[in-house]
């Protein structure tokens, strides 16, 4: 059974882990200015679009998707969270490889850790209750939504506000760090993990075959559902690549914290968000790679809003 799976955790790389998440989070909104997010309300469509597939539509397919599939409930508990959490920083770099629009991914980003602030905790916490299986493990926690809440906004809710007031009160600074500072934190971040998937190695091997297809499923669910809503809602090419990708690399990082700071004896679900966060790097780069090589078309479909 996974849900008996204990992770092998320093509780010390806690801090350093949300230590992380905090400076990558303030990477990405070095570059944003009040006036991006005014822009999104004069030509609202993508972004809009993603958001709301991003919270309201992929948790709800998640929740479906689970309800078909049974998984354990420690596994069920991860996908819900993870489909809970906002789009990653990774999104943004992965945009710009696969010539989609830039600004848009920064934009959504942004807003979609702002809105993670509430919605986070509220899908999360909304979906696990109403499957009984999971329902058991948040009662026996007896998780607090107040310090979900909290901690969101501690790990992306003030470090947004902080790279956008140090970005915009420096602006001549900002062409030097901005860059430097986004692949910094990537690289810590991604250390951190190959550090934990190490000392965890043979627990992976062991139990791949369990979790391994559900994340694949999951991942690739995200990113058609990101594909999907943004060509039925009649998206340039370019917005339809940042929607995708918003979509389907989802801030397992933030869900790794969760987990971690409040339910570390749940290793399934440990399992399902630390595998996200290599596989969707996986996906997600070779997408962009795909659609590097091919030139977004132009489209007649023009943006009236």
């Amino acid at each position: 059974m996974l849900d008996q799976v204990t992770i092998e955790f320093n509780p010390s790389s806690l801090v350093i882990l949300n230590i992380t998440m905090a400076l990558m989070m303030f990477g990405v909104s070095l570059g944003l200015k009040v006036s991006d997010f005014k822009a999104i309300l004069k030509s609202p469509k993508a972004p809009v679009t993603g958001l709301i597939t991003q919270f309201f539509i992929l948790p709800a397919a998640t929740f479906g998707l689970i309800v078909w599939l049974q998984p354990e409930p420690g596994l069920a508990l991860g996908m819900m969270l993870v489909s809970a959490c906002p789009g990653g920083s990774f999104s943004n770099v992965m945009t710009f490889l696969a010539r989609g629009n830039v600004a848009t991914s920064v934009s959504m980003t942004a807003v979609s850790s702002a809105a993670s602030l509430l919605l986070t905790p509220l899908n999360f916490l909304f979906y696990a209750n109403a499957y009984e299986p999971t329902a058991n493990i948040v009662d026996s926690i007896a998780l607090d939504p107040i310090q979900v809440v909290v901690l969101v906004v501690l790990v992306l809710g003030i470090p947004l506000l902080l790279g956008m007031t140090v970005g915009n009160r420096f602006p001549n600074l900002l062409p030097r760090i901005e860059t430097p500072f986004r692949w910094t934190a990537l690289g810590i971040f991604l250390v951190f993990v190959a550090i934990a998937f190490k000392t965890n190695f043979s627990l992976f091997l062991e139990h791949y075959a369990a979790f391994a297809g559900y994340v694949l499923l999951h991942n690739a669910l995200a990113l058609s559902l990101g594909y999907g809503m943004a060509k039925l809602t009649r998206q340039p090419e370019a917005d339809v690549r940042a929607v995708t990708l918003e979509v389907g690399i989802q801030n397992s990082g933030l869900g790794l914290v969760i987990l971690f700071t409040f339910m570390a004896n749940q290793g399934a679900a440990i399992l399902i968000a630390a595998f996200w966060g290599i596989w969707h790097l996986v996906s997600g780069i070779s997408l962009s790679t795909f659609w590097s090589r091919r030139p977004p078309e132009a489209t007649a479909i023009t943006n009236k809003d």
